[in-house]
């Protein structure tokens, strides 16, 4: 038997007409409606009692856990569990109370606007997040469908693809999908004017112009980064990535982040992969933020202190990287905060810092590398190899 009080559904442009009768039924008998303005011109609903949301939207959780034991119905746009608030009130209310009712979503809309398949498009949103997170999925030829913020999203997107060397993107705004209203803009990144509706879908196919930027998810080359000159390579970053193996929604701490280089790749290697970046010259903080910005994780989170001491109250890590830092005592309290299953990689390029890694492998196991890369520079007229330092790797695995 359901134990199922809160209804959320999904409702589009054509309102109450597009559900299903199970959905209208609920809206029709609901004691309590909550949502926005335009969810509520929607659904014609006389007798009950309409909430609106609330600022902050916090207050929202609270508000409807207030309600248990009436009929209420959470109204949202389209597909509650795509970008939308439905995920995040099943996160606090548990999911056998709730029962949701998906409407088509303006993904599923837009993608049928433009006879696109969405298996082979990148969904994505810059609703209540910073736009710079979208950067990561410019290459060439790609098609990204993109829930915006406003009518100013279209302009800040095709700033983003412009700078990248993305202008002759091809733009499409597609306005009230569904509806009576219903609008379509089209236009290029570089040359983008129209004055668009606040609520609409934007569909972007990437063209790539001379010097575009054309990067991988990881192993980015070192001048795609600001830095000065005291980084992880990017030979080493790469093994380092594949040992520390970024996942959807995992925390690393970065310690001794510099200018973000691993951080930065952590977060594009993953679907809303996170990161500390702990690091404590302004300086390197200061280039850090600029390459998360520029490099599409603008939610770098960055730290000024330092370790072990600055490791507590952090929330627990998936990942650990020290690329400084490095000591027995920072190695002990990474691998104590460690969740289940988490990884550790440290880096080490002086003998001192060698011999903390000797250190720990005797202690704790795992898989000791000396990693060295050379790479071909002029001779006069010819051509030699010329080493980097060689960096000493130590990686190690938490069990359960």
């Amino acid at each position: 038997m359901s134990t199922a009080w809160l209804n959320i559904i999904g409702i589009g442009e054509d309102g109450i007409d597009g559900l299903s009768q199970e959905a209208r039924a609920l809206i029709s008998a609901a004691e309590i409606i909550i949502g926005g303005d335009r969810h509520h011109k929607l659904a014609d609903a006389p007798n009950a009692t309409r909430i609106k949301w609330p600022s902050p939207f916090d207050a929202m959780i609270d508000t409807i856990k207030s309600y248990k034991g009436k009929s209420v119905v959470v109204l949202v746009t389209g597909d509650p569990l795509w970008y939308s608030v439905g995920a995040r009130i099943g996160r606090a209310i548990p999911v056998a109370e709730i029962s949701y009712h998906p409407q088509l979503s303006a993904f599923q809309w837009a993608a049928a606007r433009l006879g696109w398949s969405l298996a082979d498009v990148e969904t994505l949103t810059v609703h209540g997040r910073a736009a710079e997170q979208i950067v990561p999925y410019f290459a060439p030829d790609v098609r990204l469908l993109i829930l915006t913020k406003d009518k100013t999203s279209p302009e800040t997107v095709a700033e983003l693809l412009v700078d990248r060397g993305y202008g002759a993107s091809k733009m499409t705004v597609l306005a009230a999908l569904g509806g009576p209203n219903e609008a379509r803009f089209e236009g290029v990144a570089e040359s983008w004017k129209h004055d668009v509706p606040d609520f609409h879908t934007l569909a972007v196919e990437c063209v790539a112009g001379a010097g575009a930027q054309i990067l991988p998810r990881t192993g980015l080359p070192d001048d795609a980064f600001v830095h000065d000159g005291k980084m992880t390579k990017r030979a080493v970053r790469a093994l380092a990535l594949s040992k520390l193996a970024p996942t959807r929604g995992a925390l690393l701490w970065d310690i001794g982040c510099g200018c973000g280089s691993i951080a930065i790749e952590w977060m594009r290697g993953a679907p809303e992969a996170q990161a500390i970046g702990l690091e404590p010259r302004e300086d390197r903080r200061a280039m850090a933020q600029q390459n998360a910005a520029q490099l599409g994780t603008p939610k770098l989170k960055l730290v000024d202190g330092q370790v072990p001491h600055s490791l507590g109250g952090l929330p627990a890590p998936d990942a650990v990287f020290i690329g400084g830092g490095l000591s027995m005592e920072t190695v002990a309290v990474s691998i104590d905060a460690l969740k289940p299953h988490g990884r550790l990689v440290a880096h080490a390029v002086t003998l001192e810092s060698e011999a903390v890694l000797l250190e720990v492998f005797a202690k704790h196991g795992g898989e000791l590398q000396r990693i060295s890369v050379e790479s071909v520079i002029d001779v006069g007229s010819f051509h030699g190899w010329k080493p980097s330092m060689s960096v000493t790797q130590w990686s190690w695995s938490k069990d359960l």
